[in-house]
């Protein structure tokens, strides 16, 4: 029996992560309580808007300290992704950068901005899957998946998929049991249903 809890971070997209897990027969409890988020066999943290404010949230509710010492299969969904990194440069002050949980080596940078290419990263775009793991089981290379950011990890030895756009960045990492994707499983149609199922299958 799977027992999965989604982390409330503050972001607009947890009804529907919560509404794209219960499609799969799944049942999340949307949570801030670090010994319930201890307690599950999965969990979910996603985040929707800005870092310095997603680490205040998790900072006040005391999941910051527990996040980097879970043992069970942990998925970072867009910027829940990005906050598995050291840093961000998205700041809400003029200088410096917002330090993050330091569970993946790294840094999120803002993305450069084109005529070509607009920032925000938004809509569909493929993914290039550079390293196997479970959680891409039946997802192939150049299948298609929703994006909507405007900071990005580079590519490291972490990075388990990546995506083009004015250049490579990090659209999936893994480090340990944690697990990150930058594009919304919960708006990527059968893709991201497939993602969602076998990270619960983990």
């Amino acid at each position: 029996m799977r027992d999965v809890v989604v982390i409330d971070s503050g972001g607009a997209n947890l009804a529907s992560l919560q509404f794209a897990l219960r499609r799969l027969g799944t049942n999340a409890e949307v949570t801030q309580d670090p010994a319930r988020i201890r307690a599950a066999s999965h969990v979910l943290l996603p985040g929707v808007g800005a870092a310095p404010d997603a680490m205040a949230r998790l900072a006040a509710a005391g999941v910051d300290a527990v996040l980097p010492t879970l043992e069970q299969p942990v998925l970072g969904i867009c910027l829940g992704m990005q906050l598995l990194f050291e840093a961000s440069e998205e700041t809400t002050g003029a200088a410096g950068e917002t330090r993050c949980l330091g569970i993946v080596p790294g840094r999120v940078a803002r993305m450069t901005a084109s005529c070509e290419r607009p920032v925000p990263h938004m809509g569909w775009n493929q993914l290039e899957v550079l390293q196997d793991d479970p959680l891409f089981r039946g997802i192939s290379p150049g299948d298609y998946v929703y994006f909507v950011h405007s900071f990005a990890a580079p590519v490291g030895t972490a990075t388990l998929a990546a995506c083009n756009y004015g250049g490579l960045f990090t659209a999936a990492v893994r480090r340990g049991n944690f697990r990150g994707v930058q594009f919304h499983p919960e708006r990527s149609a059968a893709v991201g249903a497939r993602l969602l199922a076998n990270f619960i299958a983990l």
